[in-house]
């Protein structure tokens, strides 16, 4: 069988499954004697083998079983979840994680589990993990052999009956499964296959349902009537593979009667039709269940997000051809033609607006990953911190969520690492034991905000301010006439640092100037707010996507240029008589403020074609707090366009961080306006 087609929907479910139990274990931990999460945990990891057993990759297929094994003593009561159990598991999920990776990098998944996999075995020994007392597992163990005492309904002993007197023999049958089995439900199926073809099944416990999903340890038992002797019943079923042993029990009639005192004969007349009406009524549940399934399954595909990116390019080609029309149309003034372009106009931009809304993915995508870090970190540091997370349903463009994920990473390691304080100083400020790291996305306009705060020691502004002068970031004088938000607003400088030592949770003093870095070439901003013995908040500012931006046209004597709109304060007009020099720089007087002026013509040595006037139209840029003019030779007007990459012949040119198709034909370059102010 060819494995190959299906490994794309292996690693994506894989990735789901990894997951959830990510999510449901942190939830566990807080709420550990919540039986549903762990059966939730226990159906991911037992997916897990089950998929990667028939993929071919052993190392996932023998750590899921492992862990399957422990999770199942756990809903069973055979252990107490616990942290330590919890690391434990966590452990185990990190290798399932970096195997499905090496999957997905074109690797065979191979990796050294015999760690994880010890360790949870000495669980299930109860080396690690402290097991209940000896009365309470003397309770479980009687339990367990209980079961095979079966307790029968009326309906069911009536149909025992009934089989008895046509010379039936019935039976309980009692199938172990061999404890290293990995696809036990494989075998109850063929189990059941051979029983139904020598007689008729009663019931079962576990019941189908549970036996399905795997949730019983080795053992079940099937009540059987059939005319077979118990030796070929037991033949039989051994033939099955990995069946470690089967144990049949004729079963007497008399006996079960004890369960139920009533005797009356209408009673008895009417428990056959009841069975069968039963029956019926359970065959319809079922049909309704799975259609429901099935309806609610077909609702979502998914989608690769190349093809989304072919069909995007796909619509650019449809936008220009539209304008050419529209140019046409003009040109004849041909009334049915205009009115077909202005149609096909409308039918455009609701395209347009799907395929948007195609590429938008909820920021929960970067966001589930977080709260296993912080607890890991936290448990690493010795400290007590609550992760809560808002407005993970917010939506952004796959490109940017793809490209956010490390900022957010280093700026959370950055706030339980420095921000939040050790639960003993915590306890001397007057502060909860417990650190809350609030991370929020809400959207506003045609922006979406990131926000990471703490209650932590916030930043000292001395000590900023401080190490800035030493390192000759500011002068002795500045450090006085800065505010607040400026000075906090250092620690995004390049190689600036505060920490006392060098730890390998927030980045080795890096800095967070990658992080500026990442999020301004994303078209985005990032602030700091602090008050110190209070907390720190950064502010992160997103465009909701970077493939259709707005911008304004402008031209540079025959060029068209692109700005993005996100960059752009204002536009004016100056003499040129306004114009002044600070050191050989050319500048204007903006409204108060000292702006250097840029020449787009000089600087993409654009050929002069048209002669200028004694008046210049420029566009005033921010970066920051740093202000810039672009010069141009006139303005076109605000669009909306979508972004190109000049491809794999133009790497690394200068200011252009793109170029976009105008209704007309023509190409316009994308200016980075990050680029051109220092």
């Amino acid at each position: 069988m060819e494995m190959s087609q299906y490994l794309e929907v292996f690693i994506e479910e894989s990735r789901e499954h990894i997951q959830s139990c990510n999510e449901n274990l942190l939830k566990l931990e807080n709420d550990p004697e919540n039986l549903e999460l762990i059966n939730e945990v226990f159906r991911s990891a037992h997916t897990l083998k089950g998929m990667s057993a028939t993929m071919g990759f052993e190392d996932m297929a023998n750590l899921t079983h492992q862990m399957e094994n422990v999770l199942d003593g756990v809903r069973n009561g055979k252990y107490k979840f616990s942290s330590e159990l919890l690391d434990i598991i966590f452990m185990a999920i990190d290798h399932l994680e970096s195997m499905v990776n090496s999957i997905a990098a074109g690797g065979e998944g191979k990796e050294d589990v015999s760690d994880a996999i010890n360790k949870l075995k000495m669980i299930e020994s109860g080396k690690i993990v402290n097991q209940l007392d000896t009365t309470q597992t003397a309770e479980i163990d009687q339990a367990n052999i209980s079961k095979t005492n079966l307790n029968y309904d009326q309906f069911e002993i009536t149909v025992l009956e009934q089989a008895n007197e046509q010379g039936y023999k019935v039976y309980e049958v009692s199938v172990f499964i061999r404890p290293d089995c990995l696809l036990k439900a494989a075998r109850v199926y063929m189990v059941f296959d051979v029983l139904e073809k020598i007689g008729d099944i009663i019931k079962s416990v576990p019941n189908v349902e549970q036996l399905e999903e795997e949730q019983f340890d080795n053992e079940f038992v099937v009540t059987i009537v059939t005319h077979d002797s118990i030796e070929d019943i037991e033949k039989k079923v051994m033939k099955v593979s990995e069946i470690e042993k089967v144990t049949v029990v004729p079963l007497k009639i008399s006996d079960l009667k004890k369960v139920n005192n009533e005797d009356s004969s209408d009673e008895q007349k009417n428990v056959s039709q009841n069975v069968e009406g039963q029956k019926k009524k359970e065959a319809s549940s079922a049909k309704k269940t799975t259609d429901k399934k099935i309806t609610l399954s077909n609702k979502t595909i998914r989608v690769n997000i190349e093809r989304l990116d072919a069909l995007m390019n796909l619509f650019e080609e449809l936008v220009i051809d539209r304008g050419r029309l529209d140019q046409i149309a003009k040109e004849l003034n041909h009334q049915e033609l205009s009115e077909t372009v202005e149609k096909m106009s409308r039918v455009t931009n609701d395209l347009q607006s799907v395929v948007l809304t195609m590429r938008m993915v909820p920021v929960e995508a970067v966001f589930n990953r977080f709260p296993k870090m912080v607890r890991s970190l936290s448990r690493e540091l010795g400290k007590k911190i609550h992760l809560q997370i808002i407005g993970q349903e917010t939506e952004l463009d796959r490109t940017v969520i793809d490209e956010i994920g490390d900022p957010l990473v280093h700026l959370l390691r950055n706030s339980v690492d420095h921000g939040i304080e050790m639960p003993e100083e915590r306890l001397r400020k007057g502060k909860p034991e417990e650190g809350t790291i609030q991370l929020k996305a809400y959207h506003s306009g045609n922006h979406v905000f990131i926000e990471i705060t703490d209650d932590g020691a916030g930043i000292n502004r001395e000590k900023v301010a401080r190490k800035a002068v030493e390192k000759g970031i500011i002068t002795e004088e500045q450090m006085n006439q800065l505010t607040d938000k400026e000075i906090f607003n250092l620690i995004l400088t390049s190689g600036f640092s505060t920490a006392d030592k060098i730890s390998d949770i927030s980045g080795r003093g890096v800095g967070l100037d990658v992080v500026k870095n990442t999020i301004e070439s994303l078209g985005g901003t990032i602030s700091v707010h602090s008050e110190e013995n209070v907390g720190t908040t950064f502010l992160i500012q997103l465009p909701l996507t970077l493939s259709i931006i707005s911008v304004m046209l402008v031209e540079v004597q025959r060029e068209k240029y692109a700005i993005p709109l996100t960059s752009i304060i204002e536009t004016a007009i100056f003499k040129k008589s306004e114009i002044y020099y600070a050191h050989e720089q050319p500048v204007i007087d903006f409204r108060g403020k000292v702006v250097p002026i840029l020449s787009l013509q000089e600087i993409f040595q654009v050929p002069k074609v048209i002669e200028g006037n004694d008046y210049i139209s420029t566009v005033i840029i921010r970066k920051g707090d740093k202000l810039a003019g672009l010069v141009v030779d006139s303005f076109i007007g605000q669009e909306e366009i979508v972004l190109k990459s000049l491809g794999n012949y133009l790497t690394n040119v200068f200011a252009i961080s793109g170029a976009t198709i105008l209704g007309d034909g023509q190409v316009a370059l994308i200016i980075d306006c990050n680029a051109l102010i220092k």
